[in-house]
């Protein structure tokens, strides 16, 4: 058990470096489908992000709410409580079951849904289609993320890693077979693509289950009758729905900001796209700090030492902002070379490259609010970063791009820096929220107050 803050740090590493491989992997499993599809057509290509940016936003809010998994199964970890964390993980899988079908009512009517915002026809029928096939992997994509969450809790991320590339390769492999038709497989282009994720998802499920049962038999078997009872399940979805609206509102953000880029053009969307796609890149390290903050500082919480949950959470703020304000550096310095990597297209790479700069002022901030809200989960605080979030993105940050981009007429460049005020402003408050509910005591979420344990 760490002891000083270096001790730490160092446990802060260990921990985040496999999760940020895993975020990168599950990234990697999209950028793999773009690529392979855009040997297709163009048409493909656009079918394949339109799908999955429905899905997405059809599926993030319940990657969100299986993150209550975070403060109840590291609480209990930390406080040595067998029983509640084999509670947490079975209700975790409970909550995957029911989020399952959530999701599967709003992917159901996608092609009108697309109808609606007015995308081409062709290209709406086909991403209708993949969102609709993507219905036989939800329910994996769920549990997979339930039993991630778990699993990182417990510190056991190898198996994660594992899992994660084993669906990598195994995209790649059927994509080969059903996007192009090879091995006497018909060329099925984005519908192929949406089978082979879906297949995949089952694929890295069946895996990690396999890998780690020695880990997670114990929280699985025997069943418990407890884990059913409906006051600490409504406990547990009420402490990860904030989580799940805040990533929606997040998600939502940077799509609408996405919609209006598209109405200054084709080149300005397209630069707007290789930036965000830089920047979320470098994300995916400050992310992956964030989880392992909420894990460190989840164990202290459940031992009751304020005093390691601190440093947990001033560990995992220097690992992320010193990681961000690194890459701020890079893009701030080169983003012609940066810019250029991604495209051949002059007009599009010195969009990219006036767009860069302001990602590299942001990364910072972006460091700041990602891995406070790791830090308040850790806690359990899952309320105020929504609310946060909320009046920051949406109630300032929103209005502020749409002032400078069009009423000011800074275009692209207006976009990103009210996009960068309002992740500024949630960077103060959550970082100042941090201090404040680390300042006293830390207790323990309590889930099951009135059930009795067996």
């Amino acid at each position: 058990m760490p002891v000083t803050f270096r001790a730490e740090l160092g446990a802060m590493v260990r921990l985040a470096l496999p999760i940020v491989a895993v975020q990168l992997g599950q990234m990697l499993m999209g950028v793999a489908d773009t690529v392979m599809v855009g040997h297709v057509s163009a048409e493909a290509i656009a079918a394949v992000a339109l799908g999955n940016l429905y899905f997405f936003g059809a599926a993030i809010f319940g990657m969100g709410a299986l993150m209550s998994l975070d403060p109840v199964v590291a609480q209990a970890v930390g406080a040595g409580d067998t029983v509640a964390v084999a509670h947490g993980v079975q209700r975790g899988l409970i909550l995957s079951l029911a989020l399952s079908l959530v999701a599967t009512a709003l992917l159901l009517p996608a092609r009108p849904v697309l109808g609606l915002l007015h995308q081409p026809e062709h290209v709406a029928d086909v991403a209708a289609s993949y969102a609709r096939i993507e219905i036989a992997g939800i329910l994996p994509f769920y549990l997979f993320g339930a039993l991630r969450q778990s699993l990182q809790a417990m510190k056991r991320v190898a198996p994660i890693v594992g899992a994660i590339v084993a669906g990598n390769l195994a995209n790649v492999g059927l994509n080969y077979l059903w996007i192009y038709g090879n091995l006497g497989f018909p060329a099925a282009g984005a519908v192929g693509s949406a089978w082979a994720t879906s297949v995949s998802r089952w694929v890295m499920l069946l895996l990690l289950v396999a890998v780690a049962w020695r880990t997670i038999r114990p929280q699985l078997l025997p069943l418990r009758r407890e884990a059913l009872a409906w006051q600490p399940l409504r406990r547990m979805a009420a402490l990860g729905a904030p989580i799940g609206v805040q990533y929606e509102l997040e998600y939502g953000v940077f799509a609408v900001v996405g919609i209006m880029m598209g109405w200054l053009g084709t080149e300005q969307l397209a630069g707007h796209q290789v930036a965000l796609n830089l920047a979320s890149l470098a994300f995916m390290v400050p992310l992956g700090v964030s989880a392992a903050a909420a894990v460190l500082v989840g164990h202290a919480v459940g031992r009751g030492d304020a005093a390691e949950a601190r440093r947990a959470a001033a560990a995992g703020l220097v690992c992320g902002v010193g990681f961000m304000s690194a890459s701020a550096l890079v893009m701030l310095t080169i983003p012609r070379f940066l810019a250029g990597i991604y495209t051949i297209d002059p007009a599009v790479a010195a969009l990219a490259a006036s767009l860069i700069p302001i990602a590299g002022v942001f990364q910072v901030f972006d460091g700041i609010q990602v891995v406070s809200i790791g830090i308040l989960r850790g806690v359990g605080d899952t309320r105020a970063p929504m609310v946060v979030n909320m009046l920051g993105f949406w109630l300032v940050g929103l209005p502020v791009s749409a002032a400078l981009g069009f009423g000011l007429g800074a275009g692209p460049r207006g976009l990103w820096w009210g996009l960068t005020v309002g992740l500024i402003l949630v960077a103060i408050v959550l970082i100042w929220r941090v201090r404040r509910r680390l300042a006293g005591e830390v207790r323990r979420v309590v889930i099951d107050r009135d059930v009795a344990r067996a």
